[in-house]
């Protein structure tokens, strides 16, 4: 305080911060770039060129191999910007078929080679390797054909003597540049704003769009196979970047088909000459709902308990019926499909096979039909189940 000669031991951001028992549930939030803005900035990186890049007053500031190199190497490896700072010399290799190939060889271009980045130690885990995309390798091996030979220098995290692969004049670029520069050439190529709906551009944040990627593609990397990619010793922090997108959940949502297995569609024949002529009006059948060995003729069928076992009561036309030949020769039907909702005993006799068929039929053994007698008065609850097949 004032005059009191005390210090002062208030410090608002420590004692007004969120408790950490709340915050670290809480987890980072994954900010994915949007596919179109993501797709511009891919395109920038590809075609950058040397007045793109920024200058100074004796000219580039870095050679355009250099920034280039840089660039891909953000777009494609979804490493952070401290461990592409710290990539070495020589951290690209190829192979073809399993076996190495020499960096000055054809065979690197290629469609079936695979160009590996070794990845330095890092805050989660060791030193590893992972594919990447040729063209990232192609564009760092551009650079390290025009690279100047540079003393070693010393790796801060590890304290080994290495030569680092984005050095120029001695001086390695910073964990910030990508922030500072390559994000702004970027945009401005593309045309795209450096800040959008879920924030600023971040390098962290292409990391996270290319694992949604990854993870959302036609043949998606599972979980674990994401986890090694992006070189994470733990799968849960895998799962803050491998976010499933809206596109993904639709067409998962539709191949569950939750629809289709509420209610089934069945056949109906309508008799458009009985409904004209008014015989549907006197009590003539002129709905037909198909049961596969015959017909069912009772108007409110969806809502008649024997409909997945027929317990050919009145209202049954067998198949093989005169009646029923009659009806499907005529020429004024109108077929048609109904969809019938389903309880959870119809279901599971759909889904489930024959043993809940039988207890759905034992259940409905004493249930009246639309016609009055019960199936058990109608026939034998043996003959019920083997004609239960003829209907499923």
């Amino acid at each position: 305080m004032t005059g009191s000669g005390l210090p002062r031991r208030f410090d608002p951001q420590r004692a007004l911060a969120l408790p950490r028992s709340i915050n670290a549930p809480i987890g980072p939030r994954s900010r994915v770039i949007a596919n179109d803005v993501w797709a511009k900035l891919l395109w920038a990186g590809l075609n950058l060129e040397a007045h793109d890049v920024p200058r100074g007053k004796a000219g580039p500031i870095y050679p355009v191999e250099l920034v280039r190199a840089v660039t891909l190497t953000w777009l494609f490896s979804g490493q952070r910007s401290n461990e592409i700072a710290r990539l070495r010399l020589g951290c690209v290799r190829w192979q073809h078929d399993g076996d190495p190939v020499a960096a000055s060889s054809t065979q690197i271009l290629a469609r079936d080679a695979v160009c590996l980045l070794d990845v330095p130690a890092h805050k989660t885990g060791t030193a590893f390797a992972k594919p990447v995309d040729p063209l990232l390798g192609q564009a760092i091996n551009a650079w390290q054909a025009l690279r100047p030979s540079q003393p070693k220098r010393t790796d801060k995290r590890t304290g080994e003597q290495v030569d680092f692969l984005f050095s120029y004049r001695a001086r390695t670029i910073s964990s910030s540049y990508i922030n500072s520069s390559i994000i702004p050439i970027l945009c401005r190529k593309a045309g795209v704003p450096t800040v959008d709906a879920r924030g600023s551009i971040t390098s962290h944040r292409a990391r996270s769009t290319i694992a949604s990627q990854l993870h959302n593609a036609k043949e998606p990397m599972t979980l674990f196979e994401l986890q090694a990619w992006l070189g994470h010793r733990s799968p849960e922090s895998t799962q803050h970047y491998a976010k499933i997108s809206p596109n993904t959940l639709t067409k998962a949502y539709e191949d569950a088909e939750y629809v289709a297995r509420n209610v089934r569609t069945i056949e109906v024949l309508v008799d458009r000459e009985a409904v004209t002529s008014g015989a549907a009006a006197a009590g003539e059948p002129w709905q037909h709902y198909g049961l596969g060995h015959g017909y069912c003729t009772y108007t409110f069928f969806e809502q008649c308990p024997h409909r997945m076992a027929c317990a050919r009561c009145d209202f049954y036309m067998p198949k093989e019926s005169s009646k029923a030949q009659l009806l499907e020769a005529n020429d004024n039907l109108q077929r048609m499909l109904a969809t019938i909702p389903l309880s959870d005993e119809e279901q599971a006799a759909v889904n489930d096979g024959q043993a809940a068929l039988n207890r759905l039929l034992e259940r409905l053994a004493s249930v009246p039909t639309p016609a009055g007698p019960t199936p058990r008065q109608l026939l034998p609850i043996v003959e019920v189940r083997r004609d239960a097949d003829d209907h499923l």
